[in-house]
């Protein structure tokens, strides 16, 4: 039998998407589509907002494009699922966005002014409670998913809090409280791992707030201290190959010796690149 012909052309480029997913999903469409719920979506969003957050490190336009084309694949295939179970559609997600946007900026389509970002996320959370209908007992931390990886999620709660006040002026206590959580732990390495835990928790949670007293996203820190180390690690391996060290075998020192020739390698290239540019 014919295949399905793809969608004309001559349509908007988003209803071309959305005539494709259509066509996926219809009974003669692919049956792994067809098979694909909210449900089992959940992981392959996930991966492709970090997709999109590697080209952004990367600063990859090419690869950037496209993995924003992937992540909105996500939203209309998605959006597709719930038409089909007559709960809402594409349209009805794009307008409620559109409408919220409208919404939650009176300076831009309203009479009210903001003097600057800060003035704009307050406003903006008033909005939101007042949309929400929220009672005077409700939370300012109201809202915020704990379903997010860790370390946005830290940030996220401190933001809120810091809305109302609750935040160190400057960077200097920040960096006294961090000092201050490192010796708990030290403390803790005594008392077994239960309290190790909790003490670690509230290291790496001090440590947060000092990446966003600095303005630093400690997400695409760590990503990118992450990143560094790996490089650096494989480097390791490619001249324990070259010289015949067996990593498994070898003890902490040799691969320290190994692990420092690489750095004073990374320094020498660098600083001969300063020197090009």
């Amino acid at each position: 039998m014919p295949g399905q012909l793809p969608p004309d052309p001559s349509l908007p480029a988003i209803e071309q998407l959305r005539a494709v997913v259509a066509a996926l999903r219809a009974p003669d469409g692919c049956p792994w589509d067809r098979e694909q719920t909210h449900a089992t979506l959940r992981g392959g969003l996930l991966e492709e907002a970090y997709e999109v957050v590697a080209a952004i490190d990367a600063s990859d336009d090419p690869n950037l494009s496209e993995e924003l084309g992937d992540l909105l694949l996500q939203v209309v295939f998605h959006a597709q699922i719930a038409r089909e179970e007559g709960r809402f559609d594409f349209d009805r997600v794009a307008l409620g966005i559109s409408e919220k946007l409208v919404r939650r900026h009176p300076h831009v389509f309203g009479a009210e002014s903001a003097a600057d970002s800060d003035a704009v996320l307050v406003r903006w959370e008033e909005i939101k409670r007042q949309e929400k209908g929220a009672a005077r007992e409700a939370s300012v931390l109201d809202g915020v998913s704990e379903g997010m990886p860790a370390l946005q999620y830290a940030a996220k709660i401190q933001k809120r809090a810091a809305r109302i006040g609750f935040d160190w002026q400057e960077a200097l206590p920040v960096l006294a409280k961090v000092r201050e959580e490192l010796g708990e732990v030290e403390a803790a390495l005594q008392e077994g791992p239960e309290r190790l835990e909790e003490e670690l928790g509230d290291l790496l949670f001090s440590v947060v707030n000092l990446t966003r007293k600095l303005k630093v996203d400690a997400e695409v820190a760590l990503s990118a201290a992450t990143r560094k180390f790996a490089g650096r690690f494989r480097a390791v391996e490619g001249l324990a190959r070259e010289r015949g060290v067996v990593l498994e075998g070898a003890g902490l020192e040799e691969l320290d010796v190994l692990w420092d020739e690489v750095k004073r390698v990374e320094k020498s290239k660098a600083a001969e690149g300063r020197e090009v540019g």
